[in-house]
């Protein structure tokens, strides 16, 4: 009853709680939301396909000057490797040019076309496919074909009543002769898959320059089951190929889907630390009030608790009573904290494309981290209450 008449004292106790726990759901949330985009991202790929890149995706300030100092990978250490290779289903080579605009005529996409170099097997390694006209072909490669082949998304905005096969269209003023379309693939991470174009590799870098670009190299196990065998197989020659040296680390990366989820978790990690450090800041301050807003209520009740320890209360009972109370308060400013953290982290989420999500565990835990805060905060408060000398409390006005 002293907790319910003194609604502002317990709204602003209960609020330290209700900080703590909404600033770890919040960010679990989010957290949960984009790995489980990742995730799902990363299930619509070739599973058996995995990169040979000059250096790691995202690189942190822990990389130290000779891995950027690396040389570029070749087209010809590409082509090396397919040659050895041999336990590859496909070894492949792209290169990309990303924000670019492709014309037809008058007509002209928006500056967010991605442009790809790539090889016959780099179309069989992105499981990228013709929908209708032809596929790249060898001699296309070979001699520099301005021909491309177009996403489904360029072809609605550039050929909306127009068969697109054979007509050509212009990227950074080179003509290019279309010979075919591309299936449309599922969107990634809530984004359009369908708004590139593919050309030769060799005609890539006859615009935009062979040299002081790296490629990438792509490869696809025959079967799951070789997928890590191949990999090996894969750095072994590639070693070779680079001349690296026997005992001096490999100088190149090797980017498979394991490695981008094992990326995620390198960088969410320390931001899953600092959230519960902030978190646990928030929860002691809050267990301090909490443990004096039960201090007062002990004091208030002083009269009441001896009349009951007159009528024969044991000390446990009043002990439980004031235990419950302050672990009562904890749970509901951290179910207060959790519905606000999980609401609010699926409407920043949603900003990034990512699919709405409930971290369970860090529910579970944050309503544990209430328990035990009321626990520990309450005992003192408690153990007061129950020890008070009934004559003493009786005469307590």
């Amino acid at each position: 009853q002293s907790i319910i008449n003194n609604k502002l004292r317990t709204t602003l106790t209960i609020l330290g709680v209700v900080v703590g726990i909404f600033s770890i759901i919040v960010i679990m949330t989010i957290i949960t939301m984009l790995q489980s985009s990742i995730e799902d991202g990363l299930a619509m790929l070739n599973k058996n396909t995995f990169q040979i890149q000059k250096h790691e995706p995202m690189q942190g300030p822990g990389h130290n000057r000779s891995d950027r100092n690396r040389k570029d990978i070749t087209i010809e250490e590409a082509m090396r490797l397919k040659e050895v290779l041999t336990s590859a289903q496909y070894v492949g080579a792209e290169q990309w040019q990303f924000g670019k605009v492709v014309k037809f005529g008058n007509i002209e996409t928006n500056p967010n076309i991605s442009v790809a170099g790539a090889t016959v097997d780099a179309l069989r390694t992105n499981d990228w496919n013709v929908d209708y006209g032809r596929d790249l072909r060898e001699n296309d490669v070979e001699y520099s074909a301005n021909v491309c082949l177009l996403g489904p998304e360029i072809v609605d905005k550039l050929f909306p009543n127009l068969n697109p096969v054979g007509q050509t269209v212009r990227v950074d003023n080179q003509p290019l002769k279309v010979i075919g379309v591309l299936q449309k693939q599922p969107a990634m991470f809530g984004e359009s898959r369908d708004n590139y174009i593919v050309m030769p590799i060799t005609t890539w870098q006859s615009i935009y320059g062979k040299y002081g670009r790296s490629v990438n190299i792509t490869v696809t196990s025959p079967n799951k089951e070789s997928y890590n065998d191949v990999i090996e197989a894969a750095i072994g020659h590639f070693r070779k190929i680079r001349k690296v040296q026997a005992g001096q680390p490999d100088d190149f990366y090797i980017f498979s889907n394991e490695s981008m989820i094992t990326q995620f978790n390198t960088i969410s990690g320390p931001i899953k630390i600092g959230a519960l450090a902030v978190s646990l800041v928030a929860l002691i301050a809050a267990g301090v009030g909490i443990m004096n807003i039960m201090l007062v209520s002990v004091t208030e009740r002083t009269r009441e608790i001896g009349i009951r320890k007159a009528i024969g209360a044991k000390k446990s009972s009043i002990l439980i009573q004031f235990l419950i109370e302050a672990v009562i308060l904890c749970i509901v400013g951290g179910l207060v904290g959790i519905a606000l953290g999980i609401g609010i982290g699926n409407f920043f989420g949603s900003f990034l494309n990512a699919q709405m999500a409930i971290p369970y565990d860090w529910v579970i835990i944050g309503i544990t981290m209430c328990v035990i805060v009321g626990l520990i905060f309450g005992t003192y408060p408690a153990y007061k209450a129950a020890n008070l000398d009934p004559i003493e409390a009786l005469r307590y006005e």
